[in-house]
């Protein structure tokens, strides 16, 4: 069977993310999405909430598992007999950190890196950018699954 993961804090998820993980579920059997535990990183979404919504919007996909992790992503591989990590890239600069970090997972483990180029209608999309524009009132609602925007806009009312 062939296992990917698809890694990442999705807080939320984008519809750049969503390309991504569409994408790599027509070329792999299982893709896994891991949503990072970052202890010192406060997110807007608790992991669980995260988790639940890319659960939503990817159930139609069919062979998308959504789980958290901590620590080294090779490790959640090793665990999980992952071969490979899929990651988007919007620009050069992307390129520049995606390929350093390829190459040290590779070197840790042997875990392969397939860069997949963002769909041009994403390339500027980013989640903080999304939280950022929304807190101030823009809609983003093209830039988001319908109940992940619901989610967002309900939640920035809360603060």
């Amino acid at each position: 069977m062939r296992r990917a993961v698809c890694p990442g804090s999705f807080d939320p998820i984008t519809n750049g993310h969503l390309d991504i993980i569409a994408r790599a579920s027509r070329l792999y059997d299982v893709v896994h999405v891991a949503v990072m535990i970052n202890q010192s990183k406060q997110g807007l979404f608790t992991i669980e909430e995260r988790i639940e919504m890319i659960r939503e919007v990817t159930a139609d996909l069919g062979n998308v598992e959504v789980e958290s992790f901590h620590g080294l992503l090779v490790d959640f591989c090793k665990q999980r007999d992952i071969p490979a990590i899929v990651k988007g890239l919007r620009a050069v600069s992307d390129f520049d950190y995606e390929l350093q970090m390829a190459q040290m997972n590779n070197g840790l483990s042997g875990v392969e890196t397939l860069f997949v180029p963002t769909n041009p209608t994403y390339s500027f999309l980013s989640s903080s950018l999304v939280k950022e524009v929304a807190t101030w009132g823009g809609d983003v609602s093209h830039l988001l699954p319908a109940t992940v925007h619901e989610a967002l806009v309900a939640r920035l009312a809360q603060k």
